[in-house]
């Protein structure tokens, strides 16, 4: 190290009414931002001092400004928001805020972007009126893009939600299956049903369902439809075919944006190609559409899901 480098900056931690919001349990982001940035980190009465290599204290300060803020409005740090905000000092002098809560749970939580990939669909769902998601399991795909949705329903964007699926059948027919309409298609929908249920309580998920508010349907229900005032998502739509790709994408209605994702490493189509490898081919340069794509980087599971996708992706 070289001495004559050094450096040391304070930063303050006044307008912070809760340390434990930017801290973490246990200081546990402090020691992340020590150990990818290579400095120490000390409280000092109502500052954070950090020290070290300039360009290392400059890079912590710059990430730690950032998250300040979003703590001091009533963000939860959280590790991978340390790891987003250190990562973006990495690519800009100045970097970019910490992502904004999209929503809270109805246990309180927060949902935010917690990768640089699902930064990027966050942002373009927020920009554009359709969205073409692309990306490995685990990378939050479906459950960014339902609470992105539940957002805009909750700010009145939109009147309803309607969530699809292709029904891609394994050996057994809809109508041979038991139960009613929505328990057959429960094998189909239940990540979607799942992702509702990280969002709201059981009442009001049943609630929205029976009033029409959230719609869980297959592909081939949405047909001869006009999806207007709508917050639409296809999930797994690297199982639909061209045409019904394109039969959904044109059901697109007045005040309504759509969010189409897929893993196009896990096609279950059998003779066909994927209307999700083709949408992307021809959509990308058309005005209003953005494609994203994420990758092993943005997988947020268990870390062995990232080695894994990283394995198979070598074949």
């Amino acid at each position: 190290m070289e001495i004559h480098r050094l450096s040391r900056r304070s930063i303050d931690l006044g307008a912070l009414p809760d340390r434990l919001r930017l801290f973490g349990e246990y200081d546990r982001n402090l020691s992340a931002i020590e150990e990818r940035l290579g400095v120490h980190v000390q409280t000092e009465d109502d500052r954070l001092v950090l020290s070290g290599n300039a360009r290392s204290v400059e890079r912590a300060a710059s990430a730690v400004t950032r998250m300040l803020d979003a703590a001091v409005e009533g963000a939860q740090i959280t590790l991978h928001d340390v790891a987003l905000a250190v990562g973006d000092t990495e690519k800009s002098e100045g970097g970019r805020p910490v992502a904004p809560t999209i929503v809270r749970t109805h246990r309180g939580g927060e949902v935010r972007p917690r990768t640089a990939g699902q930064r990027a669909l966050a942002e373009a769902i927020e920009r554009h009126a359709l969205v073409l998601g692309t990306g490995p399991a685990g990378t939050g795909k479906t459950f960014l893009s339902v609470a992105m949705a539940m957002r805009a329903l909750r700010a009145r964007e939109v009147a309803r939600v309607i969530l699809s699926r292709p029904a891609i059948e394994a050996g057994e027919k809809l109508g041979f299956l038991p139960g009613d309409f929505r328990e057959k298609l429960d094998p189909y929908m239940r990540p979607l049903y799942d992702a509702l249920g990280e969002l709201l309580d059981d009442a009001t998920v049943t609630k929205y369902l029976d009033r029409g508010t959230i719609e869980v349907a297959p592909l081939a229900y949405m047909r001869g439809r006009t999806l207007s005032d709508a917050f639409v998502i296809l999930d797994e739509a690297q199982n639909a075919t061209s045409g019904q790709l394109k039969m959904f994408l044109t059901r697109l209605g007045e005040r309504s944006k759509m969010v189409v994702i897929g893993d196009v490493t896990q096609i279950d189509l059998v003779g066909e190609q994927s209307g999700m490898i083709d949408a992307i081919k021809r959509l990308t340069p058309v005005e209003g559409v953005a494609a994203v794509k994420l990758d092993e980087t943005d997988v947020v599971r268990h870390p062995l899901v990232a080695r894994i996708v990283r394995a198979y992706a070598r074949q």
